[in-house]
């Protein structure tokens, strides 16, 4: 026999034939518990994952033919003493575990290092290249998610010509070697039309912008023509499930059907492919950044590769990695603020 001051708070009390659970759900703030839990989870494995990331390319860079201190001095002959200085300055004479120790403590106090081939800290670098390559991946995502969904939804709806010349037009751009399109659009219209510059980044936001047109075409052409074929999959499937087709037999009509049935729902595979084609145009850029010769973490990637700059490429692959880590969680918001749904699925 329970006491008076033994009993439970109205608010606390579990409603009748409930288990006992259920009272926990009825507490203040208990519904915040999950989704901080998964904020907590998804965050600790963003961390592993650049941590990971860190670990292998270090390793690789260590472990790596060549010699640091030639491509320090540019290979000039250096007497002992001043090779032990400079081995203690870039601190190249100390164990692996403490070398990536002595970087990482680096990078989260906000120090990538020294580049070896420049000679000043890999931030300034990776800062006067970063806009350049940001600016770049935006304005492709733009013409890679706003054509992508275009082609894909009129070859999923079109007639059977136009189906056959949208897909003709989309499979051709998957197939073109991004130099090839390169190539061809900057005979047209940058040698005979003269309309956009042949190379450089440009100055300011309006020329940069003007600079980085033909750039950002080439770089979206073959990502769109893929995200247009996974659109007019995912468009198809909707369409022939058996609510869409229940919902045109309740007189709906085609514009609301594709809206409210349709595209919704076709929307969430389509996020993962944009976010995966966006993700990997920040590291994918490279034959762009070349051919138009751009100043971005692509070509001071391979330059740094090149060189063998090992600062530098810790540098661009941490940048790389974080950026796609950062993409894969706005997809993630995207698909709850899509289909909120995936909350409670996921909860």
């Amino acid at each position: 026999m329970t006491s008076d001051a033994d009993a439970l708070p109205p608010e606390l009390e579990a409603p009748a034939g409930a288990g006992g659970a259920a009272a926990l759900l009825t507490i203040p703030g208990a519904g915040l518990l999950r989704p901080t839990s998964q904020l907590g989870s998804r965050l600790a494995q963003m961390l592993l994952t650049a941590l990971a990331a860190s670990v292998i390319t270090f390793t690789a860079l260590y472990f790596a033919p060549g010699n640091p201190l030639a491509v320090i001095t540019g290979g000039t002959p250096t007497s002992p003493r001043a090779a032990a200085q400079l081995r203690a300055e870039y601190y190249l004479n100390h164990s692996f575990p403490a070398q990536y120790w002595h970087w990482l403590s680096g990078v989260l106090s906000g120090h990538f290092g020294t580049s070896f081939l420049y000679h000043v800290s890999v931030g300034s670098l990776l800062s006067g290249r970063l806009p350049t390559t940001l600016l770049l991946v935006g304005m492709a995502s733009v013409l890679i998610v706003g054509g992508g969904l275009t082609m894909g939804l009129l070859s999923a709806f079109a007639g059977r010509r136009s189906n056959v010349a949208i897909n003709t037009l989309y499979a051709v751009s998957i197939a073109t070697p991004t130099y090839v399109v390169a190539i061809v659009l900057i005979t047209i219209f940058s040698l005979y039309l003269n309309w956009f510059p042949v190379f450089g980044s440009g100055t300011g936001l309006t020329g940069r912008l003007h600079h980085l047109v033909l750039p950002a075409v080439t770089l979206a052409l073959g990502s769109g023509g893929a995200l247009a074929r996974v659109t007019r999959a995912s468009v198809l499937e909707e369409a022939s499930r058996e609510h869409t087709i229940t919902a045109v037999a309740r007189g709906m009509t085609p514009a609301q059907v594709l809206r409210r049935h349709v595209v919704r729902n076709a929307l969430l595979p389509v996020t993962t492919g944009a976010g995966l084609i966006v993700a990997a145009l920040i590291g994918g850029d490279v034959i762009v950044e070349q051919a138009y010769g751009l100043n971005g973490l692509g070509s001071l990637l391979v330059l740094a590769i090149e060189r063998k700059d090992y600062p530098v490429v810790l540098g661009v692959v941490i940048v790389i990695v974080a950026a796609f880590l950062l993409i894969n969680a706005l997809v993630d918001i995207l698909y709850v603020l899509i289909d909120p749904r995936t909350r409670a699925r996921g909860a």
